[in-house]
């Protein structure tokens, strides 16, 4: 099997061929650039991808045909990752609610138990087949989380929480395995520093709500939703919000130490 590097815009999707078309630049060594459809290795993730969405894929091809897989959306056309009912703004100074949560080590814990740290909180769930969506937030809160590592005093006065929005399946057990992996120490890692967590089903929805995290349950039990990515004051107030994949580490990074500075 051959492997090329695709880069391209969406001109449609088709659900019943679980094909998508693309209208791509030159693929070096393959073919020039040109408009043709491609069958996608992961259909279900068709739910996600949008007509005028920038993407880059690789593309397999075998003697049996050519499928694309690894697709990671760039850019898109429009803000299509919305909750379907409008929300309230989230502003610098909301006050955050003291949600309760699960982690990874079966224990409860509550947002107010931070206070006096900044908080970072970003939302996934485990088995998000897009990796330009959780798996980006989680390695970008695991780059960050080396970053405060190599500062002491920032680190003492900072915490991260990934918030996973699928409480039935993300259980400890599988929050503890999915934390570990990304922060590299497997089973090994105390979580003293980053939580994996889920909200109980009864306060799922407030939680969304309030962080503007819109989700759609898929036939083929994957979740279409948005992304959420917050900075909270020690005194547990939003200080700055990310809505969308394109922050890096480097800019939270750079929140916290405008924080640390002001206290």
């Amino acid at each position: 099997m051959k492997q090329y590097k695709v880069r391209g815009v969406i001109v449609s999707t088709d659900a019943a061929k679980g094909q998508v078309t693309v209208d791509s630049e030159a693929i070096p060594g393959f073919m020039d650039a040109m408009i043709m459809p491609y069958a996608l290795k992961q259909p279900n993730i068709l739910t996600e991808l949008h007509p005028g969405d920038t993407v880059t894929a690789t593309l397999l091809v075998s003697g049996d045909g050519s499928q694309l897989d690894e697709i990671d959306v760039l850019a898109q056309a429009k803000a299509d990752y919305k909750p379907p009912v409008e929300y309230r703004p989230l502003n610098p100074g909301d006050p955050v609610p003291d949600f309760k949560l699960l982690n990874q080590s079966g224990k409860v814990i509550r947002i107010s138990q931070f206070h006096g740290k900044v908080l970072l909180m970003t939302f996934i769930y485990t088995r998000c087949p897009l990796s330009d969506f959780c798996p980006r937030m989680s390695r970008n809160f695991a780059k960050l989380d080396k970053m405060l590592e190599a500062d002491p005093v920032l680190y003492s006065k900072t915490h991260l929480l990934s918030v996973s929005f699928d409480p039935k399946y993300d259980t400890p057990a599988v929050l503890r395995s999915y934390g570990g992996a990304y922060t590299g120490n497997f089973t090994n890692e105390t979580f003293h520093h980053w939580d994996f967590a889920a909200p109980p089903q009864a306060e799922l929805d407030k939680m969304l709500n309030f962080f503007l995290v819109g989700v759609t349950p898929e036939n083929d039990k994957t979740l279409t939703h948005s992304l959420s990515t917050v900075a909270i004051t020690p005194d547990g107030k939003i200080y700055k919000w990310y809505p969308t994949n394109d922050w890096t580490p480097e800019e939270l990074f750079a929140d916290v130490k405008q924080l640390v500075a002001a206290r």
